[in-house]
């Protein structure tokens, strides 16, 4: 769900509420809701013009999720049923910003994806990839004051999908987060630099700008890799805006 008024931030209702607007995304930053080349979009895409409703407070209000409710080692993807992961150990950080490029704190971020060889741990999921007992592939962190996150996890592997002949998804982490409101929540995928599958992923190439589809590949960041232990990845959100990271198209 997104939130598409198109004026600035900060106007006010009667009664002297100050409810927050945002900035229109730019053209071309999200995909649209049937893209032919993703062929699932045909089933599930609407039939008819989508409505813009008008927000109310319960829209702009929530979510309110307290810090106890989400721990520290939710945020540590590697350590599972006793064991840890296999694979190739990264710490994934960033920042999440309004469309204005102010940090947005203490909101949830969540975070799922496939083990190092390619799967999922989910019942649909038959690659024949073997699980890792000890990786879940699922975490969860609140932003701090500034806006930031941090996960450890490993990076995911690629995995084949039949949407078309020979069809291989990318490496990718997907990403949800609440914003400061439910209108503001984003759905997208993080991808890894220099890709081979890229050209041929048709989610990725959904987005129609080019360079709205670079916001969604990460940054390979020495200076926060530890040293014989992880690499460091950075991956910076814009909830809405010029700057805004696309959502995810499936």
């Amino acid at each position: 769900m997104t939130q598409t008024s198109d004026a600035p931030t900060g106007d006010v209702t009667g009664g002297g509420l100050v409810l927050p607007r945002y900035r229109r995304d730019e053209p071309g930053t999200h995909p649209p809701l049937l893209s032919p080349g993703y062929g699932s979009t045909a089933l599930r895409a609407p039939q008819q013009q989508p409505l813009l409703l008008p927000q109310t407070l319960t829209e702009i209000t929530g979510p309110v999720l307290g810090e106890g409710r989400v721990t520290a080692a939710d945020a540590d993807l590697t350590q599972y049923s006793g064991g840890t992961a296999q694979g190739q150990r990264i710490v994934v950080h960033g920042r999440v910003l309004d469309s204005d490029g102010r940090p947005v704190p203490n909101t949830l971020v969540e975070v799922w994806q496939a083990n190092a060889g390619g799967r999922y741990l989910h019942k649909w999921d038959q690659h024949d990839i073997p699980l890792d007992p000890h990786f879940s592939g699922v975490g969860r962190t609140m932003t701090d004051s500034l806006g930031r996150y941090r996960f450890v996890t490993i990076k995911p592997g690629a995995y084949p999908w039949r949407n078309h002949f020979n069809a291989w998804r990318p490496a990718h982490i997907h990403f949800s987060l609440f914003g400061r409101a439910f209108t503001q929540r984003l759905v997208t995928q993080m991808y890894f630099p220099d890709d081979p599958l890229f050209p041929y992923d048709p989610i990725f190439n959904s987005i129609p700008d080019a360079a709205a589809r670079q916001r969604l590949i990460a940054r390979f960041d020495l200076e926060n890799t530890v040293e014989e232990w992880a690499l460091g990845f950075e991956f910076d959100i814009v909830l809405r805006g010029r700057e805004a990271t696309p959502m995810e198209e499936s």
